[in-house]
C-alpha cells in the first residue's frame, strides 16, 4: 500500500470494513488530497522534555474497569438493547457534568435509526476548545458474540476516565469537550456514506454554528487498549498536531509505542479534517497478528491491558497541556 511515495507495512492491508487504511490521502478525500507534500514523520527532531510534577494522569486500572463495565452490556450496535444500556450508563456517569445529547437521524442501508452523540463540556479560561472523541457503538452486522472490547470498548472507557480527571479541577487553558460518538461503524459495508454517521453530522452542525472555528485540536482515540500497543502514525492527521502528540509521548517516555508504522486511516477524525479542523487519530490498527482480532469475536478483554490505556490517556492529557502552552 503506497502512501505519499512510502511503502506501508503489508500487515496493515486489511480485509475488513472499518477504519480502513487507504492508498493515499487523496483517496480519503481529505483537504490535503491534491498536490500534498511528501510524508514526513512527526518523530523527526523530537527531544524529550521534562513533564511538570503536577501534570495530570489517568488511572489505567480504573479505565480498564470502565472497559469491563462497557463490555458487560454485550454487543452494542445502534438500536440494540446493549446500545441502549450503554447510553443509560453514559448518562449516569456524566450526570454531574454539562452534558449535551446530540440526536441525529441515520439513513443507512439497514434502515432508518436515531443516533446520539454525548458531549461533556469542561470549561476553560482560554478562548477556544479542544475536543477528545471516541466511538461507543459496535459493528451492526456482526453476531451478538462480538463485544468489541477494544474496538468500541476502549474508546468509550478512556474518555470516561479523562472526564473523571478533569471534573472539578480549575482549568486555565482551553475548554475541553469530550465526545462519545455514535454510529461510527458501517451498517453493511464501509463506504463514504455508510460510516462515520455521528461525526459527519456533528462536523456539519459545528461548521454551521461556528463551533468548528473555535476548535484548536480534535483528538480521536480508537482501539487503544491493545496489550501490544503500537499506535500508527496516521497520514490523514494534521502534521503539526501529530508532532505535538509525539512530543507528549516522548516527554512521558512512551515514544516506543508511537508512530513506528505510517498509515492513512479512515476514521471519525476525517469529517472534521474536511472542514479545516486540526485532527489527530490515536489508533492501534495492528490488533493481533495481521490485525486478526479486529471485527472478530476474539476482540475480548483478555487482549487488552490497563497499561496501554494509561499510556494513551496520559499522552492525551500531556498533549492538552502542550496545546495550552501554544
Amino acid at each position: 500500500m503506497i502512501l505519499a511515495g512510502l511503502m506501508l507495512s503489508a500487515l496493515l492491508t486489511l480485509g475488513c470494513n472499518d477504519k480502513q487504511p487507504v492508498a493515499t490521502t487523496a483517496d480519503a478525500g481529505t483537504p490535503q488530497a491534491s498536490a500534498q507534500p511528501a510524508f514526513q514523520s512527526a518523530t523527526e527532531g523530537v527531544t524529550p522534555k521534562p513533564v511538570p510534577s503536577d501534570a495530570l494522569h489517568v488511572d489505567g486500572n480504573r479505565t480498564f474497569q470502565y472497559n469491563k463495565e462497557v463490555v458487560a452490556f454485550g454487543s452494542r450496535p445502534v438500536s440494540s438493547e446493549g446500545h441502549a444500556k450503554l447510553e443509560n450508563y453514559l448518562k449516569a456517569k456524566l450526570k454531574k457534568d454539562d452534558l449535551e445529547i446530540d440526536e441525529f437521524p441515520i439513513d443507512s442501508p439497514a434502515g432508518n435509526f436515531t443516533g446520539r452523540n454525548y458531549i461533556a463540556k469542561f470549561p476553560g479560561k482560554k478562548d477556544g476548545l479542544i475536543v477528545i472523541a471516541g466511538h461507543y457503538d459496535t459493528v451492526y452486522s456482526l453476531p451478538k458474540a462480538f463485544v468489541g472490547a477494544n474496538d468500541g470498548g476502549s474508546s468509550t472507557a478512556l474518555p470516561l476516565q479523562i472526564a473523571d480527571v478533569l471534573r472539578g479541577k480549575p482549568n486555565n487553558g482551553y475548554s475541553v469537550w469530550i465526545v462519545w460518538t455514535d454510529a461510527e461503524e458501517a451498517f453493511k459495508t464501509w463506504t463514504a456514506t455508510d460510516s462515520l454517521y455521528g461525526t459527519r453530522h456533528l462536523a456539519a452542525k459545528w461548521k454551521q454554528d461556528d463551533t468548528a472555528a473555535k476548535i484548536k485540536a480534535f483528538i480521536l482515540v480508537d482501539m487503544i487498549g491493545d496489550a501490544d500497543l503500537d499506535i500508527d502514525e496516521d497520514a490523514n492527521s494534521t502534521p503539526w498536531l501529530r508532532k505535538v502528540v509525539y512530543q507528549a509521548a516522548s516527554d512521558l517516555g512512551y515514544q516506543s509505542h508511537f508512530f513506528v508504522h505510517p498509515n492513512a486511516i479512515e476514521d471519525d477524525h476525517l469529517p472534521f479534517a474536511r472542514i479545516g479542523v486540526p485532527v489527530v487519530d490515536i489508533i492501534d490498527l495492528d490488533y493481533g497478528y495481521n490485525n486478526v482480532f479486529h471485527h472478530s469475536v476474539e476482540d475480548t478483554l483478555d487482549k487488552e491491558s490497563p497499561k496501554s490505556l494509561q499510556i494513551v490517556g496520559d499522552t492525551v492529557l500531556e498533549t492538552i497541556r502542550l496545546l495550552n502552552q501554544q
